[in-house]
């Protein structure tokens, strides 16, 4: 059975997720439903129809949220101090043709967002952190070719 890789934080947030669409949208979906049943036709109710699709999506989440949690290896990312970028490192790079300076954290697939720099250990640019000291270029394909980041810091 395969395991999911999953910081403590990306845990509690996805157990956070799972706690909030079992016991404030599962109810509110049943009740928009119930309320929709109420005004009549059901082949043409668009009420209906919609709160019928939120609740398809809704009970897919939970059951997605409770088979990775079930499976989750949380895996505390200060247990891999030695200057290398392992799982759960906040890594300082610096792309090696714009000089531009970002930071991203490694994390699991179902805790990534790109939005808040948390990139997935499966990612191209993870691999090609991964292992990788202070001061070493991790190189790796883009969409837009071939990009280098030089690591400035590992933080855990």
């Amino acid at each position: 059975m395969e395991k999911f890789p999953l910081t403590r934080e990306g845990f509690d947030a996805l157990e956070k997720e799972l706690k909030n669409l079992k016991f404030t949208e599962r109810p509110k979906v049943i009740a928009a439903i119930s309320e929709a049943r109420s005004h009549g036709d059901l082949s043409e109710n668009a009420e209906y129809a919609a709160a019928k699709e939120k609740q398809s999506f809704t009970e897919g989440r939970i059951q997605e949220l409770e088979v990775v949690l079930s499976r989750a290896q949380v895996i505390d990312p200060t247990a891999n101090k030695g200057g290398v970028v392992r799982f759960g490192a906040v890594v300082l790079v610096m792309d090696a043709d714009t000089e531009v300076e970002s930071r991203y954290k490694i994390v699991g697939d179902y805790e990534a967002d790109i939005t808040v720099n948390k990139i997935s250990l499966s990612s191209p640019l993870a691999k090609a952190l991964i292992g990788k000291e202070v001061g070493d270029i991790a190189e790796y394909i883009a969409p837009m070719g071939k990009k280098s980041f030089e690591i400035l810091d590992i933080i855990y």
